[in-house]
């Protein structure tokens, strides 16, 4: 009996994060306002997770991210059908199961939302990996609409000045492709400002993830993949300022009163890689049943992680850094230095890494990570073989069996 199956009804109640229904309410005007958008006059721009949203905001474009709709394709458990529906007009099973979700869903107006608003322009930014190139450019091709791709060359070590100049020539020009398409000139004072509440709103998201520290922690890392969203879709709007002002005053309510987000914990955990979206209630349950929760993990933080590249006096010249130094743009042994960061700082006792069959660059490194967090920090780890939203790699009685024995490893590491 998983500790959830304890509890009493009014003590489930008391435990659940009450800004949920804020957050959803939220992410349903946004979608609205971007589905009505040719009604308001504004245009829409489809743009990678990591990429640079906040010259759109300044040209008051609506950003859209197929990446966040890939993960409720995956949390509506629509990801198998969209995926063969993929596959079937020819592009393999080793494809991203985002970009195949997305890439099929636009051809059917699929989708738990019905397929995402015809984009007026499409910006891709290749600082999270390789695959967006094509899956964009394929996008950009079917819908018949302009393409800005912008190439932040990988950080290995230092940021180079002339990796600077490259990137920065590249900003320039993604300005020049949004008045171009917008038929209107940057205000760059603007432009400034969206930055200063951009950071603002990161500086807060890193406060809510923070709060985790507490033990016992007031949510978990499955609470994280869920309001994430608004750091991803409204970055660098006051939207997302409040909200999260909201969420960090009800986080330290509960630290205050008590509530954690396991009951009676008793092991903390990091973990590595995107969610299994599907499964995210299930890994959930199945670690708060052995007393586990898992505090962080590297993909909610990574928005917040560049922060300190990140220059509120001068925040067009800085986003250079700023977006080609995030966590996945990184060397294997700057990620490396990342995991242990985080493993002290949270007081973790395990890592949990997916190693997610569709996401690449989050993935190959891993062992090698794995192996140099073992060694550092001395905590057992567990490898759990899935997809984020392909729900035909996952093995569920394999990964409960793999849970089990590295809970039994932990406890006899105490």
């Amino acid at each position: 009996m998983s500790n959830n199956d304890k509890m009493t009804d009014p003590e489930k109640e008391r435990r659940k994060i009450k800004s949920v229904k804020k957050m959803k309410d939220i992410m349903t005007n946004y979608y609205i306002e971007a589905k009505t958008a040719d009604q308001t006059g504004k245009k829409v721009a489809w743009i990678t997770s990591g990429g640079p949203v906040e010259p759109l905001i300044a040209m008051d474009v609506i950003p859209v991210y197929p990446e966040n709709h890939g993960a409720m394709i995956g949390a509506s458990k629509m990801g198998v059908d969209l995926c063969e529906k993929a596959e079937e007009m020819g592009y393999p099973r080793d494809l991203c199961s985002y970009a195949r979700s997305d890439i099929s869903c636009v051809t059917v107006d699929g989708g738990p939302i019905g397929g995402l608003p015809k984009p007026d322009m499409l910006v891709c930014c290749n600082n999270i990996c390789g695959t967006v190139l094509k899956w964009y450019e394929v996008q950009a091709r079917y819908l018949d609409v302009p393409l800005f791709i912008l190439d932040t060359p990988v950080s290995h070590t230092d940021f180079t000045e002339e990796a600077h100049r490259y990137v920065k020539r590249q900003f320039e020009e993604y300005v020049a492709f949004l008045e171009e398409h917008c038929g209107k000139k940057m205000d760059m004072d603007h432009l400034e400002e969206v930055g200063k509440v951009s950071m603002e709103g990161q500086n807060l998201w890193q406060a809510v993830l923070d709060t985790t520290m507490n033990k016992p922690s007031p949510m978990s890392a499955f609470d994280a993949f869920f309001h994430l969203a608004l750091i991803v879709t409204l970055r660098g709007t006051t939207t997302a300022v409040e909200y999260y002002k909201e969420l960090l005053e009800e986080m330290k309510q509960r630290i205050a009163e008590g509530i954690s987000a396991v009951p009676d914990e008793k092991v903390r955990l990091l973990w590595d890689n995107l969610p299994v979206w599907y499964r995210t209630k299930w890994l959930s349950e199945t670690f708060a049943g052995h007393g586990a929760c898992l505090v962080a993990d590297t993909y909610t933080s990574a928005w917040c992680g560049s922060l300190k590249y990140l220059d509120p006096d001068n925040f067009f010249d800085s986003m250079v850094q700023g977006y080609s130094r995030i966590y996945l743009n990184i060397g294997v042994d700057a990620m490396a230095e990342e995991v242990v960061k985080m493993v002290d700082k949270y007081s973790a006792d395990g890592l949990v890494m997916h190693s997610n069959r569709s996401c690449k660059p989050y993935s190959l490194g891993q062992y090698d990570i794995l192996e140099i967090v073992k060694k550092r920090c001395d905590i057992p780890t567990l490898v759990i073989e899935a997809d984020m939203v392909d729900s035909r790699s996952f093995a569920e009685s394999q990964i409960e069996t793999r849970i089990g024995a590295f809970m039994e490893m932990i406890n006899a590491n105490r």
